[in-house]
């Protein structure tokens, strides 16, 4: 397998649920943008990655100070996260080897832990599917009957929450997608693109305070869960691998 790594991080969602006056991944967190801290979190992780970042074109908010990666490229995002996915694999075409491995994260995790980020590459690094970061349901289940009422309670054995990132081999996800557009397959994660090409996508378990900031209350919350992991690894005299200070000096290549 190759040991090129490509980071794929859409951002060009416009986050409307969050009522806010800017996108999401723009509203502050511990006084720099949600985006930074994701991208921080990534590059403490993977250094040396491919990043390609998915911006709405007409996104005039985008800083390329937040970038600490050294080799990077801003991707026009498109309409949908799969849109954006499929153009930043198309941006990567004439550099990529089918066998590459591609992680695609959604911007707004910032909280995930550099600990989930390496555990999950080298779980796939001899996978011959892919798979993603998850985390068994811990939660009673209720299914509605379309009229906010409950029509039954599922079982949640077996069931797990999707989170990110998910990672698979640059060819298979690329013919995964282009297959699911033309069949119509409802590509919600990645994964769920490779799973109607037959194929089982591992489950890599992940920790469960990877929020991804939806609503306006999570905000608040990942707030707390970044102070926390900061308490915690200075508790171990290690790092969160979230810099107390914004990078500087990125540049776009």
């Amino acid at each position: 397998m190759s040991e090129t790594l490509w980071l794929v991080v859409p951002a060009a969602g416009q986050g409307r649920r969050m009522g806010a006056d800017r996108p999401k991944q723009y509203l502050e967190l511990d006084g720099r943008p949600v985006l930074a801290h994701t991208l921080a979190r990534l590059h403490a992780a993977f250094p040396a990655a491919r990043l390609r970042l998915c911006l709405d074109p007409d996104d005039d908010r985008f800083e390329p100070a937040w970038v600490p990666f050294a080799e990077w490229r801003r991707v026009t995002g498109g309409a949908e996260r799969v849109d954006s996915v499929a153009n930043a694999l198309a941006a990567i075409a004439d550099e990529a080897d089918d066998d590459d491995l591609v992680l695609v994260h959604d911007v707004a995790r910032p909280c995930v832990t550099v600990a989930d980020l390496q555990r999950l590459r080298s779980a796939l690094t001899e996978d011959p599917v892919g798979g993603l970061l998850a985390a068994p349901v811990a939660d009673t289940m209720k299914r509605d009957d379309g009229a906010e009422r409950v029509a039954s309670t599922e079982p949640r054995a077996g069931l797990w929450h999707a989170l990110t990132p998910q990672g698979f081999r640059f060819g298979l996800l690329r013919r995964a997608l282009s297959a699911a557009r033309e069949l119509g397959v409802a590509v919600t994660d990645e994964a769920s693109a490779v799973e109607a090409l037959g194929l089982a996508p591992r489950l890599v378990s992940g920790r469960r305070d990877n929020l991804k900031i939806t609503h306006p209350e999570d905000l608040a919350l990942a707030g707390q869960i970044l102070a926390a992991q900061r308490a915690c690894a200075a508790g171990r005299g290690g790092s969160s691998g979230q810099p107390e200070r914004a990078p500087s000096g990125a540049t776009e290549r």
